[in-house]
């Protein structure tokens, strides 16, 4: 009698293998539409597109990278590199990656808290706070960058290097370097009213 069970539950394993009916899957997840275009608070600008030329059997395959910047002009800025084989699908993506990875920067009455110099590869680029009505004294990406984040009045220099990639990335590692005074007096353990400079009297 064991035998016919055991032979029984076997054909029937097997008859829902081949032609029993399957348990039901569960439903599929809805793919999120992907986001095409950055935020309408956020501002971009298109600061270098590059073509590049793959060479292959049947003849070259061209491509663009472009570098955008995009900001809020209110302390938040970031920068990003986009590939495709369109320039406008190259922007899209750039900006894309630009709005998530943003940065705040650190502005005082329009102009940066103090002077501050960015190195990245053979780029350097110095920034120095300026009086009111003074401008932006800048130029290229740099220029773009510092009136997406919002500054006003500053001074800049581009020591060396004249990559705009190079010059881009120094001048975020220059504004990821700022500091208020009120983060250096809670890094110190004292009061923010000897910290700050005064203006000299002539």
């Amino acid at each position: 009698m064991s035998e016919n069970i055991e032979s029984t539950e076997v054909t029937e394993e097997k008859a829902d293998k081949k032609g029993g009916k399957r348990a039901p899957r569960a439903p599929k997840a809805e793919k999120k539409p992907a986001q095409e275009s950055i935020g309408p608070e956020l501002e971009e600008r298109v600061v270098a597109v590059n073509r590049v030329a793959k060479v292959v059997k049947g003849g070259r395959r061209f491509s663009f990278a472009a570098l955008i910047v995009v900001g809020d002009k209110n302390g938040r800025v970031g920068y990003g590199l986009g590939k495709a084989k369109e320039v406008p699908d190259a922007i899209r993506k750039a900006g894309m990656k630009a709005s998530k990875k943003m940065i705040s920067v650190t502005i005082e009455n329009g102009t940066i808290p103090h002077e501050v110099l960015g190195l990245f590869g053979a780029g350097e680029v110095l920034l120095k706070p300026a009086g009111e009505g003074t401008g932006i004294k800048a130029a290229g990406a740099c220029r773009s960058i510092l009136e997406l984040a919002g500054v006003k009045n500053v001074l800049t220099k581009s020591v060396r290097g004249s990559n705009p990639h190079n010059i881009v990335k120094a001048t975020f590692k220059a504004l990821e370097g700022l500091r208020s005074v009120e983060e250096v007096a809670r890094a110190r353990g004292v009061e923010t009213k000897g910290l700050r400079l005064k203006a000299k009297v002539k």
